[in-house]
């Protein structure tokens, strides 16, 4: 029996360990949310901090009822931002089109679009590879 007892001591403590380790990420991101709220004065942000700090489960709780819908709300506006910067990025990296194989394919599709005749592609070609 002792060996039972002892697994369900370790299964016991795994488990709270896990709890306090997520209690502690979501401390965390409420106090960064705080931080990154423009909406909130100086002084609600440090009562805020304050509160989380010297009652760190009520004030956590207190704040995810509070302003819980306002921090997805900023978590989705900040994913929507970052997934625009990466969008316009891989435009910039796909407008440039690695050199010059990028102005081959540009040359390529004014020659078959008939912007240019087959001598104006050639010179482009020749001018890309040189």
């Amino acid at each position: 029996m002792e060996f039972f007892e002892n697994f369900i001591s370790i299964i016991f403590y795994t488990l709270w360990f896990m709890i306090v380790i997520s209690f502690f990420v979501v401390v965390i991101r409420i106090i960064v949310d705080v931080f990154r709220d423009e909406s909130l004065s100086g002084w609600s942000k440090t009562a805020w901090i304050a509160l989380i700090v010297v009652l760190p489960v009520i004030g956590s709780i207190v704040y995810l009822l509070a302003r819980g819908k306002d921090m997805a709300r900023r978590d989705v506006r900040d994913a929507t931002a970052m997934r625009a910067a990466q969008v316009e990025y891989t435009k910039g990296l796909m407008a440039e089109a690695g050199g010059p194989a990028g102005q081959i394919r540009a040359a390529k599709e004014l020659l078959d679009a008939g912007t240019i005749d087959e001598d104006e592609y050639l010179a482009l070609k020749a001018k890309a590879l040189s």
